[in-house]
């Protein structure tokens, strides 16, 4: 018997809003929290660079786009394994686990790369690029296990009352982690070359092993999955997910952001190189990524709002509206506050949606859920990205780039020479805006504040009923 169906009707057990947490669970948690932060850089430093090194050798949207909607596909598919992984053991044992793991591929991709060479695999017409490409990519996924991990220590180990200022400090730090990947990645590729970038970024996620190795998490032994159980839960997931009114579309309404993140993967980081070179691109896209940092630390000193819903489809509107606006003309200061803007929304979603699961999910299958969760967003981004890498590269850009193009777009953008980028990323960002702001009419909207709601006010009267309780205790 699996655990969903030890609940009549897949519900769920309690939420997890009232779940007591060790005195110093905080203080754990932030060294999880830094520990996770720079073994994200890492993967996202060989992840930067590899997008950098192939644009710079091919000047190909296509292959960027292809990378980045490979990376969010496997995410995707994996991140089901992932969720059910974090619920069956030990949230350390996960993490621990997926470094080695991570570690050792990473070991391999650089051994590869040393024995074919650089200029070989810089070759798109031949096999060994893509190899190495995948490679990377299995190394970089399978880190991701440790986001997911990471959102439930949350639950493990901080107060209910401080879990979304939590959530903000993983915006804050995973903005640090962006400024110092952009800026280091464009350096190390612009500078040192690849082989070079991939041994320091080996260095540093060994220096992470080293120090989760001794930390301790205060945390028991998950129950037992029961014989027969599948090791990607698919259906455990689902039933959590459905087992709360209105989180599936919870889900569907943080995915918005991804829609348009798969338009900004295929062509951001092409645009930034065409205007200010890789080295410049990296410093100015780490001098956008403090609003990462910037909306994290506003996340983490006020929260998410008394209902985190509306939260994420307000940032989805303003997502959209930012870049679909940063490229109206070719102009840098433009292009980086609206990228700064994307970056400075994006920890306010991300911590919304963490917020509703941890209060309204029970905490023996907020891995699932989370992993549930996972496997939309991170599908959407590369259906987009795959879509219009090409119709950009094929289409929109060549046609942008004739006397017709020029004369009919103008009047709204301008010339310059990557206008064909700016009118897609115009497009993407003005129908993500419209969805979330369709979004607002859905009765799932007002089903999923309900039942938020009511989570809240049931912690309330917990709450009050215990001081109740400890007043009448005589001295």
């Amino acid at each position: 018997m699996t655990e969903a169906s030890t609940h009549p009707g897949g519900a769920a057990p309690a939420p997890s809003g009232g779940r007591p947490v060790p005195p110093d669970g905080f203080q754990t948690f932030l060294q999880v929290l830094v520990n996770t932060a720079v073994a994200n850089v890492t993967t996202s430093f060989l992840w930067f660079a590899l997008t950098f090194w192939i644009y710079v050798e091919t000047r190909n949207v296509i292959a960027t786009g292809v990378i980045g909607a490979s990376y969010m596909l496997f995410v995707s598919v994996f991140s089901m394994l992932f969720g059910t992984l974090v619920d069956r053991f030990r949230k350390k044992a996960v993490m621990t686990w997926a470094t080695l793991a991570a570690l050792a591929v990473f070991v391999l991709d650089a051994m590869f790369f040393l024995a074919v060479g650089e200029e070989r695999i810089g070759d798109l017409s031949l096999p060994w690029f893509w190899i190495f490409a995948v490679v990377m990519l299995a190394g970089s996924v399978v880190e991701q296990l440790r986001g997911i991990a990471l959102s439930t220590t949350v639950t493990l180990l901080v107060p209910e009352g401080r879990r979304a200022n939590a959530n903000g400090l993983v915006g804050t730090v995973q903005g640090v982690a962006m400024l110092v990947t952009s800026v280091f990645s464009g350096l190390s590729v612009g500078f040192l070359g690849m082989g070079w970038t991939l041994l320091i970024g080996i260095a540093a996620l060994a220096l992470t092993l080293v120090h989760l190795v001794p930390l301790r998490l205060p945390e028991e032994r998950p129950a037992g999955a029961g014989p027969g159980a599948s090791w990607v839960d698919v259906r455990g997931g689902w039933l959590a997910v459905r087992a709360v009114p209105g989180l599936l579309a919870l889900i569907l309404f943080t995915s918005l952001n991804n829609l348009f993140g798969g338009v900004a993967m295929a062509v951001m980081d092409p645009y930034g190189i065409d205007m200010f070179g890789v080295q410049g691109w990296g410093f100015w896209f780490a001098v956008a990524s403090t609003g990462f940092i910037a909306g994290g630390a506003v996340v983490a000193k006020r929260g998410v709002g008394g209902n985190p819903i509306r939260t994420i489809l307000l940032v989805a509107v303003a997502l959209g509206a930012a870049g679909a606006f940063s490229t109206v003309r070719e102009w840098g200061w433009l292009y980086v506050l609206g990228v700064w803007l994307f970056m400075a929304l994006v920890p306010a979603a991300e911590a919304a949606e963490q917020t509703v699961v941890q209060r309204v999910v029970p905490f023996e299958r907020q891995g699932r859920v989370f992993g549930f969760a996972m496997t939309f967003e991170a599908a959407a981004a590369p259906v987009t990205a795959l879509f219009v890498a090409p119709l950009a590269e094929l289409w929109v850009i060549p046609y942008m780039r004739t006397g017709e193009g020029v004369r009919q777009w103008e009047w709204l953008l301008g010339t310059g020479d990557a206008r064909g980028i700016a009118l897609v990323l115009l497009i993407g960002g003005l129908g993500c805006a419209a969805l979330a702001l369709a979004a607002f009419l859905a009765p799932q909207y007002r089903r999923l504040s309900a039942r938020y709601q009511a989570a809240v006010d049931e912690v309330a009267a917990e709450e009050a009923a215990e001081t109740g309780t400890r007043e009448k205790v005589p001295a």
